[in-house]
């Protein structure tokens, strides 16, 4: 399987490689529709008082914007929208899996964003995420466990649920220093795109993750510290949401537990993060979801003296390692391992570059 066949499936792919130029159409639309809108959001979340303020677990001494979330969840489904009405594209048998997975993001766009701006209780935040995780299952997107044993649907809805539930909180978690969760995002969106485009059976997470890497490129231009905007609950949700989603799109099939180290290695770091944080809380007798502390991986690099930006180039670099791993277990070849690192760090390296002269010229 290569990518014109996966692109095939969504009728989108020709002998003339428009395949390829169609998926990068997606990509540089959601990047551009993201990185134009940042600043209007943010001018318009300033006057309206949507912003967070300093507290134990975000590093920002002054409000800071919290409704980056919704220029990026716009990026995302206005590329999308466009490329199909452009192009056009006929998903063929997996519009029902795009529509799904922007239908449970869309949710949680906006449970996030209430919960940015008024507060939610957190019973109200978990049913969400089971409900939207729940609505995955209903339409064919789980991971299938094969161990021949009557709960073995209960168990692939348990699973699911854990997974979906577990990677949104684990990204919205990540979320405590300028560019990291964006960043994290970005990079597991473009592994993720890089198998997904090998596979048939993900055709719809190819579409839907240039979309997501586009979006999440965008944002970092404005998100690199000093951030001028953070994503919000609403940003963290939808990337963790979708991510976990498309990360078991197709077939992933579990006869063992093994079977799912592949997938958990794309988002190893979030999960370790999150795992951490989990038992160190319970070996100090507290409570693992109280209140937001400094007690994450980026926080423990400030604390040996890092900048923010050291930091996030390091959790950076560690999750591209992972990704790395992952893409291998995943059988993509040196060349095309390589290629889609060169690809990462050469877009992300040109997105800080700019970041960095605008903040000089602003100096």
């Amino acid at each position: 399987m290569n990518l014109y066949n996966s692109l095939k499936s969504l009728g989108i792919a020709e002998p003339s490689g428009t395949g390829w130029l169609a998926v990068m159409f997606t990509f540089i639309l959601a990047w551009l529709v993201t990185w134009r809108l940042m600043p209007t959001v943010r001018k318009f979340a300033l006057r309206v008082g949507w912003a967070d303020q300093p507290n134990a677990r975000r590093l920002n001494r002054e409000p800071l914007p919290n409704a980056g979330g919704l220029a990026i969840y716009t990026g995302v489904i206005a590329a999308l929208v466009l490329a199909t009405l452009l192009r056009p594209i006929e998903l063929q048998g997996v519009l029902a899996q795009v529509l799904t997975i922007l239908l449970g993001g869309t949710i949680l766009v906006l449970v996030g964003f209430i919960d940015d701006q008024f507060g939610l209780p957190p019973s109200v935040r978990m049913f969400t995420q089971i409900l939207t995780a729940l609505l995955l299952v209903a339409n064919g997107i789980r991971i299938e466990v094969t161990f021949g044993t009557p709960i073995d649907y209960l168990l692939s809805l348990s699973l699911t649920v854990f997974w979906v539930v577990g990677i949104t909180n684990a990204i919205n978690l990540m979320d405590g220093m300028d560019g990291l969760a964006g960043g994290v995002s970005f990079i597991t969106a473009m592994s993720l795109l890089a198998v997904s485009a090998q596979i048939s059976q993900k055709a719809a997470a190819t579409l839907v993750l240039a979309a997501l890497g586009g979006a999440a490129l965008g944002f970092l231009r404005h998100n690199f510290h000093p951030s001028r905007i953070i994503m919000g609950d609403a940003g963290a949700y939808f990337f963790g949401y979708v991510l976990a989603a498309t990360s078991i799109l197709g077939k992933l099939q579990v006869t063992t537990v093994f079977a799912l180290v592949p997938t958990v290695l794309f988002l190893l770091l979030p999960v370790l993060d999150t795992t951490q944080v989990i038992v160190r809380r319970l070996m100090a007798g507290k409570n693992p979801m109280s209140t937001p502390g400094k007690d994450h991986l980026h926080h423990r690099l400030l604390a040996w003296g890092f900048s923010q930006r050291r930091a996030a180039f390091t959790l950076w670099s560690i999750s591209l390692v992972f990704n790395l791993l992952a893409m291998r277990m995943q059988h993509l070849s040196l060349v095309q391992m390589l290629a889609t690192t060169l690809s990462v760090i050469l877009l992300i390296g040109f997105t800080i570059w700019g970041r960095m002269k605008r903040v000089e010229a602003i100096s």
